[in-house]
């Protein structure tokens, strides 16, 4: 255990707040639109749209426009916000943790994604870290694993780098995250955040 607790806990999103599934996510969205599975993982992650909506470089209606266009059809925002909703699972038990959590230190959230996601995430999440504190790298300007992306939420919430820990599945991202000056680990499978927390201190 660490002698000074963490004053603020930064985690990532997918794969470590809540289950992610591409899968599920193109399926659902193929079977609003009437279009196969992998034509619509093609439209979102092999044209590049969806790296430059997350990076910030095009907006919510061009993104759109752009998968709509990628995919012969229209797509509304409730057909995307509803797939990718189907696509995570937020577990009762992370819930339950990091409702405890708050209780001792500062929650946050950042993660490589466009302003969309925030409609779509699940209600016991967000009724835990309010939406001021997600930070998503649309809106930053700039995506993980640079160190500006930590530090600019860091700065902005309030607390010192080496009194934050980050949390992410990506290994890329704990490096970057370590190379601001944070304490990262990295979570290995969606809610097994317990035994860092423990050694943090903070359980």
């Amino acid at each position: 255990m660490i002698a000074t607790p963490p004053s603020l806990v930064l985690f990532d999103l997918d794969g470590v707040l809540v289950s992610y599934s591409h899968k599920i996510r193109v399926e659902t969205l193929g079977a609003a639109i009437g279009r196969a599975p992998d034509a619509v993982f093609s439209a979102l992650f092999d044209t590049g749209i969806e790296p430059q909506y997350d990076a910030g470089l095009i907006d919510d209606d061009g993104y759109l426009a752009a998968l709509s266009d990628a995919l012969g059809c229209t797509i509304s925002p409730r057909q995307w916000l509803d797939a990718r909703s189907a696509s995570m699972q937020c577990e009762p038990a992370t819930c339950e943790r990091i409702a405890a959590l708050a209780g001792r230190t500062d929650v946050a959230v950042l993660t490589n994604n466009g302003p969309l996601v925030l409609d779509s995430l699940p209600t016991q999440l967000t009724d835990l870290i309010p939406r001021e504190r997600i930070f998503c790298s649309h809106v930053l300007g700039v995506s993980k694993p640079a160190a500006v992306a930590f530090l600019r939420v860091v700065e902005t919430l309030g607390h010192a780098p080496n009194r934050t820990l980050f949390l992410d599945d990506n290994f890329a991202n704990v490096q970057g995250a370590r190379s601001a000056g944070l304490q990262s680990e990295q979570v290995h499978a969606p809610g097994e955040i317990a035994g860092i927390l423990r050694d943090y201190g903070l359980d």
